[in-house]
């Protein structure tokens, strides 16, 4: 990186990772491997689920994690005979964590830890080292946990000599197991395997495979038993619920029986008339063993579907953007048809109301040369020569249409104050702009709509809707218009994004590279101000050439802030003037969030924030600066007010190297490069 005259160019060193199960490598016994994690299989009874000893296994959460529970299951495991299931609630990863402490660690050294988890269905976990007594964390990992045993690792440079190892588990509310923890010096040692691993005692391998479709009205389901059944409790319904939760006693319950398999669709089975197109269906074996005092093995819940008698699977997906002019249309047709019939438009009603069309066999229908820049509308209906069903109407734009969306389709955690910006299609001299909480009023909103909010001109690609509810979707929509062309409008897609539960003070994504003469011109430098022009700050920020922010070392999003601190002038520092938040009251907030990266080649200089230039609070570790992974650091906001900050009215946020006591700073020290991400304010600490 440079940047400027001031910058120092160095070497960039990544410590954490993650890593799946690896295969095809030999086997390391546990006894080459010193594990420092305790009771790592969870084989031995402790309090774990709010243990207030806070030793060994242990739980902690917030107020919005607290009814989650934890549970040691003796049917699903990986080594002995048992493992932990997690049942999180909370929707952010802190909110709710299990811990194992505490450990011994060698500052300086690296130390991995490795741990075996599934889910009910994919889902996202996180993981970190953190100092027993809370003053420091490191090594923060993210991993996508899948519905099968995988093991899961991560290796980073412990920062202090005592450590705890934190699974964050409340992301998503989705059941999860861990098993088989190991906490150990030094870095990833590929083979070791469960040494007490034991085959499944629940069912698995279901046939058809879980979320398969079904081609006819009856199947033939069967399963791999698990290592102790000796019969099977068969559950199948229409209700995910009432598969999951059944018993015997309950209405989704079909028998038990010997066999490995059994019949549905058929007189005299389930389903005697035979399955439904266009259902889901859940099942469910429990593994059965009386003379096991587990049994029976509750098994996992597993689906499949009947087509539908309708045409689904469309190509162009529903809703797709950008589709060439010259698009071939094609589905999968419904359960037993045998003819299409195809309907194709431009106006939504017309499409949906049109009867008496020609049938064909084929599944591919050619519009022909279509317009830029248009919806189209298209319907499928499906004949079993026995009778008709209508399809759904789907809809597609071709290219040449607004586009760029930003914030981007589907966004989340977006700032409460977004400009909503686009880029213009290809005929538009004006565009008229859309807004709303409900998808299918912005959908069919016109000019007369309460979701219209009102006409630009060409050039003037942005939208300003002020400030937007905490957490809540939105959804938005540009139409091109042009008075003396005959197609005008031309509809946009429909977008959306989510706000965020907390305030974004900043998060990088908006700095550009644009030349300072040009209008939208945003660089990071001129934002955040540094020393660049004072002798007595030797701070840079950004880079000299384009990209002038970072954009391969981030926390989230696309960009980091990349801060140079030059502290032989005495300190350094970046000053951000708010326009919002301002207010750091809002709706409770109480905690200032920070996320920031160092090199281990940095001095060791004191990291602290500034509001209002001249409240401080600075990091409790004092080689924050070489910490070598993306860090959270947590600020509880009572920290400035005490130093007569008025949290409502925040002018200016700084983020240093040095110390700002005017009694100590001027005193020479070294040099370095950190970068800072995702500074949010929360109504608790993350």
């Amino acid at each position: 990186m440079c940047k400027k005259s001031k910058i120092r160019c160095g070497g960039l060193i990544y410590l954490t990772s993650f890593v799946l199960v690896l295969v095809g490598v030999p086997l390391v016994t546990q006894a080459q491997v010193d594990n420092l994690a305790i009771n790592p299989s969870f084989e031995e009874d402790e309090v774990i689920l709010n243990d207030e000893a806070y030793e060994h296994w242990w739980t902690w959460g917030w107020e919005e994690g607290l009814n989650s529970t934890v549970e040691i299951d003796e049917a699903d495991f990986v080594d002995g005979t048992r493992s932990l299931k997690v049942n999180p609630i909370g929707g952010t990863d802190w909110y709710f964590m299990v811990a194992n402490s505490p450990m011994p660690a060698e500052v300086g050294t690296n130390y991995t830890a490795s741990f075996w988890a599934k889910a009910e269905e994919a889902r996202p976990l996180a993981a970190r080292f953190k100092a027993t007594d809370n003053s420091v964390d490191w090594g923060y990992t993210a991993f996508e946990v899948t519905t099968e045993w995988a093991e899961y690792t991560m290796t980073s440079e412990a920062i202090n000599a005592e450590l705890k190892f934190e699974i964050h588990v409340a992301a998503v509310e989705v059941p999860l197991w861990l098993d088989f923890v190991y906490v150990y010096k030094g870095d990833y040692v590929a083979g070791i395997e469960p040494s007490l691993a034991s085959p499944p005692v629940k069912a698995t391998a279901p046939v058809p495979a879980d979320g398969a479709y079904l081609e006819e009205t009856w199947g033939n389901f069967s399963w791999t038993p698990g290592s102790h059944a000796v019969s099977h409790d068969v559950y199948l319904g229409e209700n995910y619920d009432d598969v999951n939760d059944g018993a015997p006693d309950s209405s989704g319950f079909r028998g038990n029986q010997a066999p490995t398999f059994f019949i549905a669709g058929f007189p005299g089975f389930p389903y005697p008339d035979g399955l439904v197109p266009g259902t889901t269906y859940y099942w469910r074996i429990d593994e059965v063993n009386d003379t096991e005092p587990n049994s029976p093995w509750k098994g996992d819940v597993w689906s499949f579907s009947v087509p539908p008698k309708t045409a689904y699977n469309p190509v162009p997906a529903e809703s797709a953007e950008s589709i060439d002019v010259d698009v071939t249309l094609n589905w999968t047709p419904g359960f037993g048809a045998k003819l299409h019939t195809v309907y194709f438009g431009d106006n939504f009603d017309d499409v949906d109301n049109a009867t008496g069309g020609l049938t064909q066999g084929v599944t591919t229908y050619d519009p022909g040369p279509l317009k830029l820049a248009k919806t189209y509308y298209w319907r499928v209906d499906e004949f079993d020569v026995i009778e008709t069903y209508k399809g759904d109407v789907w809809s597609f734009i071709t290219e040449g249409a607004v586009g760029s969306p930003n914030p981007a389709n589907s966004a989340v955690d977006v700032k409460q104050t977004p400009i909503l910006t686009w880029s213009p299609g290809v005929y538009g001299a004006l565009h008229q702009v859309y807004l709303g909480t409900d998808k299918d009023a912005v959908k069919f909103a016109d000019t007369g709509s309460p979701e219209y909010k009102g006409t630009g001109d060409l050039g003037a690609q942005s939208y300003d809707p002020g400030k937007l509810l905490w957490d809540v979707t939105y959804y938005w929509r540009i139409d091109e218009v042009n008075s003396i062309n005959p197609d005008s409008p031309w509809a946009g897609p429909v977008w959306s994004f989510t706000t965020a539960s907390f305030l974004v003070v900043d998060d990088f994504e908006s700095y550009n590279d644009l030349d300072p003469a040009d209008p939208d011109s945003n660089r990071i430098f001129n934002v955040w101000i540094d020393g660049y022009d004072n002798p007595e700050n030797g701070s840079l920020v950004g880079y000299d050439a384009p990209p002038f922010a970072e954009q391969t070392i981030v926390h989230g999003g696309n960009q980091s802030l990349p801060l140079y601190y030059d502290n032989s002038v005495g300190d350094s520092e970046a000053t951000l003037t708010l326009t919002y938040p301002r207010d750091w009251t809002e709706n409770g907030i109480s905690t200032l969030s920070i996320w920031f990266r160092g090199d281990s080649d940095n001095a060791a200089e004191t990291l602290y924030v500034a509001l209002n230039g001249s409240a401080v609070v600075s990091h409790d570790n004092p080689n924050a600066a070489q910490i070598t992974t993306w860090t959270q650091w947590t600020i509880d906001l009572q920290g400035f007010a005490d130093q007569g900050v008025n949290l409502a009215n925040v002018n200016t946020i700084a983020i240093g190297l040095g110390n700002k006591n005017p009694d100590v700073s001027g005193v020479a020290g070294g040099s370095g490069t950190i970068y800072i991400d995702d500074i949010r304010l929360y109504l608790l600490t993350p």
